[in-house]
């Protein structure tokens, strides 16, 4: 194998107009080298940052499993079925020496905080307004894997974005990627308006440091949770969650929550609206800009959409995830809540005999509500 100032000569790579000198396998000066080059080229990619840790969360499982016990993760048993897995990474991938952690913005120019004020305005979630960033995340953590593999024989490894019993939050914040605020998302000098994703693999590269925390006395998103669903810093009653209760819960919503969602109809950005952080967040990747009008549609014109509308419209967006009966439900509790007016009322009635009992319990709540005003 040739040298070249003393160490050993692998090849070059050119990658996003640049030229990366690739010196060996495994020495320490290597793998240093190795992360620099990883970060270029995560940052060509797209991704916002990139850090390296150790697949170690012998500090995080403990609250996991307290959390679980709590019983405050409501229907989605995955979380308690696979704990084991998300307490032991090795489990999940064998021979993990190193977890590559990344992020990727996706603030829209425009959030909703404006149009939460209006009723009549249909409330989506920032994250999922534009492509399902499940796809965008793993198709980009693959190349940037692909890039090492070509550098690095024998290396192995599997992508991840909120796909598998992963502790995404707690890897970042060992990256220094940032801290777990007090909502738990991943939050730092530059907001919380991100998508993470990781590579487990069999490198071993040098860990990061740990990020400080820096939410200090502030309490703004427990304040601003129209459900009060962060009970105390840092755990979140996923139960009385709005992003739970309108994506994940798949039966009728709680009556004691349903005023509370206003035109929310699928997730919930409250907290992160409220966080003074997020006043120096960098607008998002353009695959996530709002598609299909999520952004400006009115309440009513989506509740016009037929299954097959739901379907061909949504094609490569998570909200298709929910179907169409939760999609529906999510829209007649926002139009109970909407102001009062006989073409809400009559686009509500006309479907009283839909043949979902749960959609008609809705329905019904509904007219009721505008009924007795």
């Amino acid at each position: 194998m040739a040298q070249r100032n003393g160490r050993r000569f692998v090849g070059q790579l050119e990658f996003g107009g640049k030229m990366f000198v690739m010196h060996g396998q495994g020495t320490p000066s290597e793998n240093a080298l190795l992360a620099a080059n990883i970060r270029d080229w995560a940052s060509a990619l797209g991704f916002s940052a990139v850090g390296f840790a150790r697949p170690d969360v012998r500090l995080a499982a403990p609250r996991l499993a307290d959390w679980l016990a709590q019983g405050l993760h409501g229907d989605m048993d995955y979380m308690a079925r696979h704990a084991h897995l998300r307490a032991n990474p090795s489990a999940l991938v064998p021979d993990t020496l190193t977890v590559i952690s990344a992020t990727l913005d996706y603030l829209p120019a425009h959030p909703e905080a404006a149009r939460l004020a209006d009723g009549n305005q249909a409330i989506v979630s920032c994250y999922a307004q534009g492509r399902d960033y499940h796809k965008v995340m793993r198709q980009r953590l693959k190349r940037l894997a692909e890039t090492i593999a070509a550098q690095r024989p024998g290396f192995t490894y599997r992508v991840f974005s909120d796909s598998a019993p992963v502790m995404e939050v707690e890897f970042a914040q060992q990256t220094a990627l940032g801290w777990r605020g007090k909502h738990t998302l991943l939050l730092s000098r530059r907001g919380s308006w991100h998508f993470l994703g990781e590579i487990y693999c069999n490198l071993d590269l040098p860990p990061d440091s740990p990020a400080d925390a820096h939410c200090g006395s502030c309490q703004a998103c427990l304040d601003a949770c129209p459900t009060a669903a962060i009970v105390a810093p840092y755990q979140v009653d996923a139960r009385r969650c709005i992003s739970y209760l309108t994506i994940e819960h798949a039966g009728a919503i709680p009556v004691e929550f349903r005023p509370l969602i206003g035109n929310r109809i699928y997730g919930c950005d409250d907290c992160q609206l409220a966080c003074p952080w997020n006043r120096f967040a960098s607008l998002g990747d353009p695959e996530f800009r709002p598609r299909q009008g999520l952004d400006t549609t009115s309440l009513l014109e989506l509740f016009t959409w037929s299954e097959r509308d739901f379907e061909e419209r949504l094609a490569g967006s998570p909200i298709r995830r929910i179907g169409y009966e939760r999609w529906q439900r999510n829209l007649v509790v926002a139009l109970g809540n909407a102001p009062t007016s006989a073409t809400i009322r009559d686009a509500l009635s006309a479907k009283l005999d839909h043949s979902s009992e749960m959609l008609r319990d809705h329905l019904v709540w509904a007219l009721l509500k505008h009924q007795n005003r």
